[in-house]
């Protein structure tokens, strides 16, 4: 189902509940029951609670979004370093070049294929794209310079092997979810009891109460939906890309 169905659908059953329960509650409503009588204490409750949720959103928001921003700085160190190999090995010998840049190209090739999907569904890297890497490494460090240029050469482009491994490590870390169980709880908790203090208030059926009541708990299911949607960096709507890969290695397929 697309994301943004579920979305639209979220909203629409936050809206519907609301709207269900206020009609349900004010057909069940004593004759003498007055709404314009809440108690004070209720309506600072109420506002308390909702400063309170508000806050709680906005720190689970720039957390998630902060994991998502992380994981994307992964993916372009290691892009970069990876470049940086294929580039600094122009000082080797034409076989030993080539067959280090070609290495390099299988690496990302799998890696913006088989392994991002991979990624995405099963959350994971893959075997094979470690075995790549690892044959990288090899070239790299196996090598043994004939010259004082070339020399020169070795020890960077081993520190940028050992850049890549750590940007692939730290972006095979960040492939799950980010918000614990018991964080996704208190939202969906809070949530509730926010929306619930709505009823506390008396609400009325009027069309201008049901709007408002209506589209205050459409935005908490949206916000809650994109906390959801940025929970996951490299698996749902707005994610993690591999635009660093594709930018740097033109000649690989996406």
């Amino acid at each position: 189902m697309p994301e943004w169905l579920v979305l639209t659908l979220a909203m629409l059953a936050a809206c519907a509940v609301v709207v269900v329960v206020t009609l349900v509650r004010h057909r069940t409503a004593s004759d003498d029951e007055d709404p314009t009588e809440t108690p004070d204490v209720i309506e600072y409750m109420t506002m308390w609670i909702g400063v309170v949720y508000a806050i709680v959103l906005g720190l689970a928001i720039a957390g998630v979004w902060e994991a998502r921003s992380a994981a994307q700085d992964h993916v372009q160190t290691e892009a970069v370093a990876l470049h940086e190999i294929s580039e600094r090995v122009r000082v080797y010998p034409p076989d030993v070049r080539d067959r280090i840049r070609d290495d390099v190209n299988a690496y990302v090739g799998h890696v913006v294929t088989t392994e991002w999907k991979t990624m995405a569904d099963h959350g994971r890297v893959t075997e094979r794209g470690t075995e790549l890497l690892d044959r990288v490494r090899a070239d790299v460090t196996d090598y043994e310079p004939r010259s004082d240029f070339e020399a020169q050469a070795y020890q960077p482009l081993v520190d940028q092997v050992t850049a890549a491994d750590q940007a692939r490590i730290a972006r095979s870390e960040s492939t799950g979810a980010t918000m614990p169980g018991v964080v996704w709880f208190g939202l969906i908790a809070g949530a509730v009891v926010t929306i619930g203090m709505v009823f506390a208030l008396q609400i009325r059926r009027t069309t201008r109460e049901l709007v408002l009541a209506g589209l205050f708990s459409a935005l908490i299911a949206f916000l809650l939906f994109l906390i959801w949607d940025f929970d996951a960096p490299f698996s749902r709507g707005v994610a993690a890309s591999t635009e660093p890969f594709l930018n740097l290695f033109p000649g690989v397929e996406g």
